[in-house]
């Protein structure tokens, strides 16, 4: 593995506070040579760099991680399972469905998922509207999926009554809550996320719960 892609990582979890056992480091480095290995014959994600495949994908997707609660999470519209892979890989106790309607990017979930030894991950493909799971879950997570009532309205099924959806947004979606607020169905606070190696971009998480004045 390339000297700058370790310390890039290194750095960037320093600059989050998050701590990383050495199995968990090697995983989170694992997932970015198997990422950078399927991209040349599947095009899984627009990043190709590999470097910054650890600001844009490892080190974006651990920015939520203080806000996650399990023990069961969802990761809805997962693509190649971001945030959902990295989430898995530094939350080892919780356990991590990983969806997504896109066949080909799920069997590079799932064979990252097996080679990583992640018995916390499943996958499921289907869209999230569809998807009728025997039990609802604490987290649902969604990155750059949709507007925010939108993944209101293709998750609000899938979150339990005491359950959290959060929307990983880049900047502040001023028009977005309004909606959200004017329903009056679903309480929300943003809290805004410095990314290391994102610096320049704006990163905004948006949780939000079924309101107790309902």
């Amino acid at each position: 593995m390339n000297t700058d892609i370790e310390t890039m990582l290194d750095q960037g979890l320093a600059r989050l506070d998050q701590a990383c056992t050495p199995g968990q480091r090697q995983r989170l480095l694992a997932l970015v040579g198997e990422l950078t290995h399927w991209n040349r014959r599947i095009n899984l994600t627009a990043i190709r760099d590999p470097l910054a495949m650890v600001s844009g994908h490892i080190l974006d997707s651990l920015a939520v991680r203080p806000w996650v609660r399990g023990p069961a999470i969802l990761d809805i519209g997962t693509g190649a399972g971001f945030p959902g892979l990295p989430l898995a890989i530094a939350e080892p106790s919780m356990h991590f469905v990983l969806l997504d309607s896109n066949a080909r990017k799920l069997s590079f979930v799932t064979h990252v998922a097996g080679e990583l030894g992640l018995d916390n991950v499943d996958t499921v493909k289907a869209r999230a509207e569809d998807y009728a799971p025997a039990i609802r879950f604490d987290t649902v997570t969604a990155r750059a999926l949709a507007a925010v009532p939108r993944l209101v309205e293709l998750a609000a099924h899938l979150v339990g009554e005491d359950g959290q959806l959060l929307a990983l947004k880049g900047r502040y979606p001023a028009a977005e809550l309004e909606s959200v607020q004017a329903a009056a169905e679903w309480d929300f606070d943003v809290q805004a996320v410095s990314v290391p190696g994102l610096e320049a971009r704006s990163r905004h998480v948006v949780r939000l719960e079924r309101s107790r004045n309902r």
